[in-house]
């Protein structure tokens, strides 16, 4: 099936045939960008999904992990394994269901109440007098699958206008303890220059979270049960299904969807475009890491008191003194299986070629550190070569700057965007 000329895209999920099976059509997908992309022809290949993942999760250990670095990376073999762990731990699938909503009043916030964002405010917009009179905004619930946490509030921002042509849309991911309603002005600046603008609020934040500790909550009882994935993957199975609904609308062109978010954000929006080449251009902000490689390293703290509680909980059980390499790897794979191993940087990020992937990090960022990203650049750098695309990929790494989004990061992404999206 064509979402356009040459664009071929592949379902995921299938929300209408409900059986024992995940059937998936996948196919490799590419931008139409450059003349060397052009060139790419797609293969439509087919997979079956069980509904329960049988035997325990490949270990890739650190010898064999640098011997596989050498190694050609399987893309679609990649994607299916990690939709395999997606599923281990869903409820029951449903029908992909929209839902109208109204707007959120007083979002919560699980910290301190939060300032304004310079950088954000910084983006780019049109010089339109009483913007906010003009902007048509959009509130709704997706069904994602069962229970509380598979209501995922969404909202869009776009201009009021009545032209019928289709507009290229990109979807804004906030960071931890946030919600959809922090990004309002990059989704009000891009919305001014021509975009539809999609937020969510991810798992256990938002309109998903009752207190100001749901989302730890939430990480302590994955790892004490092993019955959720909070850090990461649950959110990009939300992702996954948010493309289902925006690849439907008959104002988004389906070929021309962006996704970008902020550190926690960052990082759905990297996993999400692995998993899912529906998302067209990609740009993770403060968020792509190695997780093997700080383990490795002894580079691992920063990332850890982002959500330290967990770790605390895990110290605790393992009888341990202080939190160490042994604590921190358990976590890892009981709460994101994978994470630090098969699914880490080094494997996902190649997958992404030959779309557009900017990545924009601080240099001195302590919870991404720039060390641990030489590896999955070697290899990323390697895949858009081979795809004739090296013009597709770019890292930029801000000197002097840590874990923090800058105006200059807005800036870059906001151009990165135009020039891929605008065509």
């Amino acid at each position: 099936m064509s979402l356009g000329p040459g664009i071929p895209y592949r379902t995921l999920i299938d929300s209408v045939t409900h059986t024992s099976h995940f059937r998936s059509h996948l196919s490799d997908t590419c931008l139409l960008h450059t003349p060397c992309v052009r060139a790419y022809s797609p293969k439509l290949l087919s997979y079956k999904y069980q509904t329960q993942i049988t035997g325990t999760l490949k270990e890739i250990t650190h010898n064999n992990m640098a011997r596989e670095m050498e190694e050609v990376i399987d893309a679609e073999k990649l994607r299916s394994e990690f939709l395999q762990v997606l599923r281990s731990r869903r409820s029951a699938e449903v029908p992909l269901t929209v839902e109208p909503a109204k707007p959120v009043a007083n979002p919560l916030f699980q910290e301190s109440p939060p300032l304004v964002s310079e950088a954000m405010e910084s983006c780019p917009k049109a010089n339109i007098e009483n913007i906010k009179d003009l902007l048509k905004e959009e509130n709704l619930y997706l069904t994602t699958e069962e229970g509380e946490q598979g209501r995922l509030p969404v909202l869009i921002l776009t201009m009021k206008e009545n032209s019928h042509q289709k507009k290229p849309a990109i979807v804004f991911l906030h960071s931890t303890h946030k919600y959809k309603e922090w990004l309002r002005p990059l989704l009000e600046a891009y919305a001014s220059r021509g975009y539809i603008t999609v937020a969510i609020d991810s798992r256990y934040h938002g309109e998903r979270a009752s207190s100001v500790t749901t989302y730890r909550d939430a990480l302590i009882s994955s790892w004490k049960s092993g019955d959720k994935m909070p850090f990461i993957y649950d959110t990009v199975w939300d992702l996954i299904k948010l493309a289902d609904y925006l690849i439907q609308r008959e104002d988004i062109d389906p070929s021309r969807i962006g996704i970008t978010g902020e550190s926690l954000g960052g990082m759905h929006a990297w996993f999400a475009a692995a998993a899912d080449t529906r998302y067209a251009v990609v740009v993770p902000i403060i968020g792509v890491q190695g997780f093997r490689w700080a383990i490795d390293n002894d580079k691992w703290q920063g990332r850890v008191d982002s959500i330290k509680p967990v770790f605390e909980a895990a110290r605790v059980d393992l009888v341990k003194s202080s939190i160490d390499r042994e604590v921190v790897e358990k976590v890892w794979d009981r709460i994101a299986p994978g994470l630090a191993a098969q699914f880490d940087s080094p494997y996902t990020i190649p997958v992404i070629a030959p779309r557009p992937l900017l990545i924009l990090n601080g240099a001195e960022d302590p919870r991404c550190p720039l060390s641990g990203l030489e590896i999955p650049k070697s290899k990323a750098c390697k895949a858009y070569r081979e795809a004739n695309s090296l013009d597709n990929f770019k890292l930029i790494a801000q000197p002097g700057i840590g874990h923090q989004m800058t105006s200059l990061m807005v800036k870059e992404a906001s151009d990165w965007f135009d020039r891929f999206l605008k065509q």
